[in-house]
């Protein structure tokens, strides 16, 4: 935790709102795309949003100074989105538009000038955002935290509040789920003459 935070953190303690807020400006950003990628759609990531800054505010007094600010908050997002999805009772999908395929072109690879590439980069962005949906929510969450925030083992651990070894397993389970998801809907597609 850097000393701004540090100090950020104690004024927000103090009750002093705005010293809050430049303390969540660093950090609301990354917490909105964990809820977009957990929950699939811009309406349902923003009431996650708000929902997980109300939870940190109020309970800032309970937050411990040794651990990681941006830890214990992305710990509240996914904690929130997994209520949120509890309440659905139903099978999360994630829908594919302009917006989200510009985002998953990134989680693939940095967008080409070549318009053949970045179409071949569009469909693969599809695939891997309609794999997500598909895999174990664990899964799914172990491996958005670890393959696109780049947290690390120990730090998705505190998050999900499990062991090092547990965070590997979902992760690797995670990876080949969305990998023989992709390569059997390839295969379909070429078994029905279409394109990959």
């Amino acid at each position: 935790m850097t000393s701004n935070d540090a100090v950020l953190i104690q004024k927000s303690k103090q009750g002093d709102v705005h010293s809050f807020e430049l303390l969540i400006s660093k950090y609301q950003v990354y917490a909105y795309n964990i809820a977009w990628r957990m929950l699939g759609n811009e309406e349902d990531a923003k009431d996650a949003t708000q929902e997980t800054l109300i939870k940190v505010f109020k309970g800032l007094d309970k937050f411990k100074e040794n651990s990681e600010f941006s830890t214990w908050l992305y710990t509240i997002t996914v904690n929130t989105c997994r209520d949120q999805l509890r309440k659905r009772k139903k099978v999360m999908t994630l829908s594919v538009d302009d917006t989200e395929e510009k985002v998953s072109i990134q989680l693939v690879a940095e967008e080409s000038a070549d318009p053949a590439v970045r179409l071949e980069q569009k469909e693969v962005a599809g695939q891997l955002l309609s794999a997500l949906g598909k895999i174990p929510e664990f899964q799914k969450t172990a491996v958005l935290l670890r393959d696109v925030y780049g947290f690390s083992y120990e730090e998705i651990g505190a998050i999900e509040n499990c062991s090092v070894g547990t965070v590997k397993s979902r992760i690797s389970r995670g990876r080949h789920g969305l990998r023989s998801i992709i390569l059997n809907e390839r295969s379909n597609k070429i078994q029905e003459g279409g394109t990959i």
